[in-house]
């Protein structure tokens, strides 16, 4: 047993990136009824990225975020920080599902990462932003042809990107696993937990009421408006933002649209210049490897190594247990793969290690919606996508509550729901069931029967 696999005993069983941000002022539960123009459940990037735009365009207007426990205390805080120039998982993911609309989603998923920069600049958020690109890497062969197969779809779009055999990846990366790669230049990383912190500290200097330790227990329509049900009283509100995304929906026709899927993240103590050196990898751009059942590793500010996904774990019945963020058989795992991808390392202490919940939708996207007269909105199903995509999904609830038709409410990807998934039993069983053939294409190159026929209904598993 390696160093590594030891050191997993005493991890921290806490997001890394909170030992990165200060204390915050408090946001205690309102204490009366209130009453707003807007109301915004849930304070995560989605929430908070609604409240700064919100106010951009309705600079009197009084702004309600609510938050059942603290902003940025699920999904938001606990991902990888990957910020991908694109809002629909990719360009292969748009040509396969929206062909006809592909370019146009190419495009504004750059200028999404464009306009994001442009944000943290204005507001002066500092959150680690580095846009010093990504690394995609290729273990066998059927992978390294996709990885060319990736790079005549950027080309086609106009995006720059690098095919790496040999040396030329060795300068990037040196693994006994990997034999190509494909390196994107225009890709970003950032401290999630330093964007959450930055986000509401924003948002409470442009006036935006934020009440965390606040769930929201019932919604309702009421005339001229709706009503949120706290433990506390009631919120009436004219218009509401839903961007509670991995928690259960309030609303019920939401319920099958997405699932809870676990995924799980370790993290080494600081590495020296020489121990970098060993792999091969001097540079701040983030890595990813070619699987279904893929990684995602990124170098943290001072040099830890972070290394995460692999396992994407469904509990049966969407159960969503606070125990299964600290407690799973995958840290072992992934602790093992990365002793075997960098076996330079294998004996690097592990500092932290956590689970997170990704809000999981049958096409791998966001999607979003109004209800209830228009007056309430939604966006939800990132499907790990979303440090990016929640700025344009908080920008798209705003045009639909407000009217607006604009090329982000036409798109198709905006409009049409997902395709539901099944009640128990059947949800768990397809849902392994299409692990289990993912897994199986990883080793053989081949897809599974039960995975093509789901490809022909527009319905995927992203592990």
């Amino acid at each position: 047993m390696t160093n590594a696999m030891q050191s997993l005993a005493t991890a921290k069983r806490t997001p890394y990136w909170t030992d990165t941000t200060g204390p915050r002022p408090a946001c205690p539960p309102p204490q009366t009824d209130l009453r707003c123009d807007l109301a915004i459940v849930g304070g995560g990037f989605t929430g908070l990225w609604t409240a700064l735009e919100a106010r951009r365009r309705m600079p009197e207007a009084r702004i309600a975020l609510v938050d059942a426990g603290v902003c940025g205390n699920a999904a938001s805080g606990r991902n990888g920080g990957f910020c991908a120039p694109s809002i629909s998982h990719g360009i292969g993911n748009a040509m396969q599902r929206w062909p006809k609309e592909a370019e146009a989603l190419v495009r504004l998923g750059i200028s999404n990462l464009d306009d994001f920069e442009s944000d943290l600049a204005e507001f002066g958020m500092e959150v680690e932003f580095e846009r010093e690109g990504k690394l995609t890497v290729a273990a066998t062969p059927w992978q390294i042809e996709g990885l060319k197969a990736q790079q005549a779809l950027r080309r086609r779009f106009g995006g720059e990107s690098h095919f790496l055999e040999g040396d030329a990846l060795r300068d990037r990366l040196k693994s006994p696993v990997y034999s190509a790669g494909l390196f994107e230049p225009n890709y970003a990383l950032l401290n999630p937990g330093k964007m959450v912190a930055e986000l509401r500290r924003v948002a409470l200097a442009q006036g935006v009421d934020i009440h965390e330790h606040t769930p929201v227990t019932g919604i309702s329509k009421q005339a001229g408006g709706v009503v949120l049900t706290t433990p506390g009283g009631r919120i009436e509100a004219s218009q509401v933002v839903l961007a509670t995304n991995a928690a259960p929906p309030l609303l019920r026709r939401l319920r099958s649209a997405v699932i809870p899927i676990f995924d799980y993240t370790i993290v080494t103590r600081p590495l020296e210049d020489e121990e970098l050196a060993a792999i091969g990898w001097t540079g701040r751009y983030g890595i990813a490897d070619s699987g279904n059942q893929f990684h995602y590793v990124r170098k943290t500010a001072d040099n830890r190594i972070l290394w995460g996904g692999f396992d994407a774990i469904y509990h049966y019945g969407s159960r969503r247990d606070t125990a299964f963020l600290t407690e799973s058989a995958s840290f072992a795992r992934i602790a093992a793969n990365f002793a075997r991808a960098l076996p330079p390392l294998a004996d690097v202490a592990l500092t932290h290690a956590w689970g997170g919940i990704i809000d999981t939708s049958a096409r791998t996207t966001f999607f979003a919606g109004t209800a209830q007269g228009g007056r309430v909105a939604y966006a939800l199903g990132f499907t790990g996508q979303g440090v990016s995509a929640s700025r344009f999904a908080a920008l798209t609830m705003l045009d639909l509550l407000q009217g607006r038709e604009t090329e982000r409410t036409a798109l198709s990807m905006v409009r049409r729901r997902p395709f539901p998934f099944p009640p128990e039993p059947f949800r768990w069983l397809g849902i392994r069931m299409a692990q289990h053939g993912l897994a199986r294409e990883d080793a053989t190159g081949r897809r599974s029967v039960f995975n093509r026929v789901l490809d022909r209904f527009g319905v995927g598993f992203d592990s």
